[in-house]
């Protein structure tokens, strides 16, 4: 059993004595910062589908911002107006947006899905450790005894706040330490040493003192980076997030070897009050939007100033995105997939996937169908900027991982990948609308194969193949007898590219 413990801000469990992989590269200098979105973030309000803007108007009119207040990215995408910071990432080619993320089978509790979402599991299995908890325990099953040590003198992760992040956590510890204020670390007092019962509670008293020593020495750490680092640029002032990001580049700049650091913003749990009646450009998701927007742009400059950027990257994440409908209460309820953005020099810059597409009615709670697995998203940043091997990702995560070029190409087999993912997938459904059947005709260059059926809810409702076939052109027949009419998408995944589609049943 894991038992947790705040003392000063830091959350400290016993560890096991497990590993699932053995080479995990603590060696590299680079650095992982995670932005949670808390609430679920409504990803057509912060990227909206010019294309689809028409229909959006059908789904949502009382809180869409209006069409010549976007900031134009491309012709047929742009981002929310208060997200000007962003924006200039962007066209400096240092943001790289994916696409509707989500998963299979979605889930629409706060709870579950931020579990789903923080441990990497699937939407049908409870798993109790974090996707990078996982990845640390691979190669530190004996933490914390013997840690801080000279090897590995800093903490592993830190989370920014009062509550460490289910992320970094092992099967009976937290690889992170919670932090507010790096200048304020009082030492612990780790009470009169002597000899311990041979019992279960002296099991724990025992962990208890390692844990209590090993906080005063990574406060000493935290403390010194602090003091030897520095700030750059001007965060905006109220900005609570901005304050986490401020202290992270300081930490960073100050020689603090941390590999992660997880920050977080709430509030986009938007059910009401999204936007103010009658003004769509003010309202709680416009402030929400502006405050991310411009701590990750004061943050970004701040490393650009001291020239760390080259080593840092940033993702958001969000439990779930909105529904397509707005609601009565000039808001949005809990829906499927949502964009997700990485940002940093080092991102393969643009946009990957296509824009979700909107039907001209939209069903009651329909979401927004999923094009990416976030878990493809998340082993894709470990094989690129962790370097962990392609079968290790598969025991991590999921065994059907399929690589994304997210960040820059560091290699030719890596480059190879990235031109192969830009290859347009030729895929069609005829007839559509269909009634009771429908055929889905694609060609493959001989790879593997995935052609799944998802409803206007998120859920995988049928898979039609999944197999390695031959190359060529092939006819998967989809058999719709006793599915009411409405909305479904289709989902063909080919080695790594992927296309969503809506058909319709009438």
């Amino acid at each position: 059993m894991s038992l947790p413990i705040l003392l000063n801000g830091f959350r400290l469990s016993a560890m096991p004595r497990r590993s699932l992989f053995s080479n995990l590269n603590m060696e590299n200098d680079r650095v992982l910062v995670i932005i949670q979105l808390n609430g679920g973030n409504d990803g057509l309000n912060m990227l909206i589908p010019l294309d689809q803007y028409d229909h959006l108007a059908n789904a949502r009119l009382n809180i869409l911002i209006p069409e010549v207040e976007i900031l134009g990215m491309t012709d047929t995408l742009g981002f929310h107006p208060q997200m000007g910071g962003v924006l200039d990432l962007y066209n400096n080619s240092k943001l790289n947006i994916i696409q509707s993320v989500g998963y299979p089978e979605q889930n629409r509790s706060h709870f579950r899905s931020t579990d789903i979402w923080t441990s990497g599991s699937p939407a049908d299995e409870s798993w109790t450790t974090g996707w990078l908890g996982r990845y640390f325990e691979s190669n530190h099953a004996a933490f914390p005894d013997g840690y801080p040590s000279e090897e590995y003198p800093h903490p592993f992760a830190i989370t920014m706040g009062s509550i460490v992040s289910e992320t970094c956590q092992g099967t009976a510890a937290n690889f992170s330490m919670t932090l507010n204020d790096p200048f304020s670390l009082e030492p612990l007092t780790q009470g009169e040493p002597g000899e311990v019962p041979d019992t279960p509670y002296g099991e724990e008293l025992e962990f208890l003192r390692t844990t209590i020593a090993q906080s005063n020495a990574y406060a000493d750490s935290i403390t010194e980076a602090a003091e030897m680092g520095a700030n750059m640029a001007a965060y905006p002032e109220g900005n609570r997030l901005g304050e986490q990001l401020k202290n992270v580049a300081l930490l960073i700049s100050g020689g603090l070897q941390t590999k992660v650091y997880v920050v977080s913003i709430g509030g986009f749990d938007t059910h009401a009050n999204q936007i103010e009646a009658g003004k769509p450009l003010v309202g709680e998701h416009s402030t929400l939007l502006q405050n991310l927007s411009e701590a990750i742009a004061a943050f970004q400059a701040d490393l650009q100033a001291q020239r760390l950027e080259q080593r840092v990257i940033g993702m958001t994440f969000s439990e779930f995105g909105r529904q397509i409908r707005s609601n009565d209460s000039f808001g949005t309820d809990h829906g499927s997939a949502a964009p997700l953005m990485v940002f940093g020099p080092c991102v393969n810059p643009g946009v990957l996937g296509d824009n979700p597409e909107i039907p001209d009615q939209v069903e009651q709670q329909a979401g927004v169908p999923m094009q990416f697995d976030f878990r493809d998203v998340y082993g894709s940043v470990l094989m690129d900027w962790f370097e962990v091997e392609e079968e290790q990702i598969r025991n991590l995560l999921h065994a059907e991982f399929q690589y994304l070029p997210v960040l820059q190409p560091c290699s030719a087999v890596n480059a190879q990948e990235a031109q192969d993912f830009e290859k347009e997938i030729e895929v069609n459904c005829f007839p559509n609308p269909f009634r009771n059947w429908a055929n889905i005709r694609f060609r493959s260059d001989g790879e593997w194969v995935k052609l799944s059926i998802f409803n206007s809810l998120g859920n995988e409702i049928r898979v039609l193949t999944n197999q390695r076939l031959p190359a060529g052109q092939h006819e998967v027949k989809f058999d719709a007898h006793g599915l009411p009419a409405g909305n479904y998408y289709f989902r063909l995944q080919l080695d790594g590219r992927q296309k969503t589609k809506r058909i319709l049943k009438m």
